[in-house]
């Protein structure tokens, strides 16, 4: 709906108002054949009160969607985008639901339609009945419901179904006026045209997409003369419609200032270096990539130390880089921030460590034989956050996203106790029992869990934590300690920061770099390097 052209919402607008006032007009002149489909409402009532269950049900129906209840769904809807930071969209969706309010009560004072005369309940409605307000007011909400949900949810499924959801909710309660006898079909369906017109309205008059966050702020110096030239690496398979975002990201850079991009598509075999090399070879002066936590690491690292820097557009399960510098996850707020935001230094994480039966994602190591050398840029872990990794069905993931992963840690809750021994920079090895040790590079993972609360992302240090709960109801505890960021240590959970971090296990254990499964083994040895990449962060 967002990406049709204003004329077609405008026609669809008009449309739905052509059709109210026709019915307005045939409710005034009581057209004869709108009266024989009217009366058909007084055996659909009948037969639906004399079910007492059902008539319950209808009654709650009826509560549940009155003007009172409406406005509070209102009111949450539009706290909880303006605390999101969508405040556009914050404003649309309270302006159509109050200009729909409005319009309704302003229909019925014109028209002054009776209610039908079969309402069979203790509490008779005596206001008046052309349009229905449930009706109008459901449709809009529903309506609102899915354009911020096409605006905002990335997987098509999702979108579909909760679209699905908002419409047959609609649909619900129309069929709940008619069957309490409260309204005429007329009725229903005017409003429901008269919702579906202000929210069509709504989007031509005012878009809920957000304004570029650099409008508001002063320009960016420029140190050096730039001839605009940018890249975009993109894993194709992380959005739904290339061709809508080719076009989406070529609009929106040539609004601010940039020649058109030159494209790089990572494939299975090459996931982000290559293109990256490319696009730094043929002189872009800003890469943007557009992928998964996996690709973003890959061309972060091939840019490391070149001064170009980078612009993440999140289109993972996971984006915990984006999360930690505050890069919107909405697609079109990431490209904005990454074509006009200012760019940050940012810590870059080298990893050396044993090869033992998976191939991980790094180059063989030419000093050391049977090692392989990589890096990340977000965490690595050992243990039961590796074995998450490892237990994701790829399949299951890219139909419902991040509950894969929680299916996964169900699973691997009680992941074997490891033995291992850690080195903080350089020092000497101590000994622990844990059932997973993560070290960070950032603090926060998804739902802004604090796992390593004092971990930045510039500060040249590396943050371990080593999490050790003896039984299954142990994790109850640690995840409250975890959430209220609490700084005791101990055996259960334990915590160490340095610049370089080296950790040996007992034996052969699942580990992961940045949400990549590299694979069991013994050793990673990991150094953090300053300040090493530039990438693109809001103002």
């Amino acid at each position: 709906m967002l990406d049709r052209p204003r004329t077609a919402r405008t026609g669809w607008a008009i449309a739905c108002l052509v059709l109210f006032g026709v019915l307005a007009i045939g409710v005034d002149q009581r057209w004869s054949w709108l009266v024989d489909v009217d009366v058909r409402g007084r055996s659909a009532n009948t037969w639906a009160i004399e079910d007492r269950g059902l008539r319950d049900v209808l009654l709650l129906v009826e509560d549940l969607f009155a003007a009172v209840a409406m406005t509070i769904y209102t009111c949450v809807l539009v706290a909880a985008l303006w605390a999101k930071n969508h405040r556009r969209a914050a404003l649309w969706a309270g302006g159509v639901m109050l200009v729909t309010s409005l319009l309704t009560t302003g229909a019925k004072l014109t028209v002054g339609r009776a209610r039908p005369d079969w309402q069979a309940l203790e509490d008779v409605l005596d206001s008046k009945s052309f349009p229905s307000g449930h009706a109008s007011s459901t449709a809009a909400f529903a309506g609102v419901v899915v354009v911020l949900v096409f605006m905002l949810v990335r997987r098509g499924a999702i979108r579909r179904v909760l679209s699905a959801l908002a419409v047959l909710l609609a649909a619900l309660v129309a069929l709940d006026r008619v069957l309490l006898g409260r309204h005429y079909p007329s009725d229903i369906v005017a409003g429901a045209l008269l919702g579906a017109a202000v929210v069509l309205v709504g989007l031509v008059v005012y878009s809920p997409l957000p304004r570029s966050h650099a409008l508001g702020s002063e320009p960016l110096p420029q140190p050096l003369p730039s001839s605009k030239r940018l890249a975009v690496v993109l894993n194709p398979i992380k959005v739904e419609d290339v061709d809508v975002f080719k076009t989406t990201v070529i609009a929106m850079a040539r609004e601010a200032g940039w020649r058109d991009p030159t494209w790089h598509l990572t494939t299975p075999e090459d996931s982000g270096t290559g293109q990256a090399a490319e696009a730094s070879v043929a002189g872009a002066e800003l890469v943007v990539v557009c992928g998964g936590d996996g690709t973003v690491r890959e061309v972060c690292a091939e840019l490391a130390g070149t001064g170009i820097p980078v612009g993440i557009i999140p289109a993972g399960t996971g984006n915990l880089l984006a999360r930690n510098l505050d890069i919107p996850l909405y697609i079109r707020a990431a490209i904005d921030i990454a074509l006009t935001g200012q760019d940050r230094a940012i810590d870059m994480v080298a990893v050396r460590g044993d090869r033992v039966s998976a191939d991980p994602h790094g180059e063989p190591s030419d000093e050391v034989p049977g090692q392989f050398e990589s890096h990340f840029m977000v965490m690595a872990g050992l243990g039961f956050d590796a074995a998450i990794m490892e237990g994701v069905n790829e399949d299951f993931k890219k139909k419902v996203g991040w509950l894969a992963y929680v299916l996964s840690a169900l699973k691997s809750l009680m992941y074997p106790v490891t033995r291992v021994e850690i080195s903080v920079d350089g020092g000497e090895w101590t000994k622990h029992r844990a059932r997973t040790v993560v070290v960070g590079n950032v603090g926060y993972l998804q739902a802004g869990m604090p796992l390593l609360p004092d971990a930045a992302i510039d500060d040249g240090q590396l943050d371990v934590v080593l999490i050790y709960p003896q039984r299954f109801l142990s994790w109850i505890p640690v995840a409250v300690r975890v959430m209220a960021k609490r700084t005791r240590t101990d055996d259960t959970i334990n915590r160490m920061t340095g610049r370089t971090v080296s950790i040996r296990a007992g034996s052969e254990t699942p580990r992961q770099l940045d949400g990549d499964s590299i694979g069991p083994g013994r050793e990673l040895h990991m150094e953090c390097i300053h300040g090493r990449l530039l990438v693109r962060v809001p103002r």
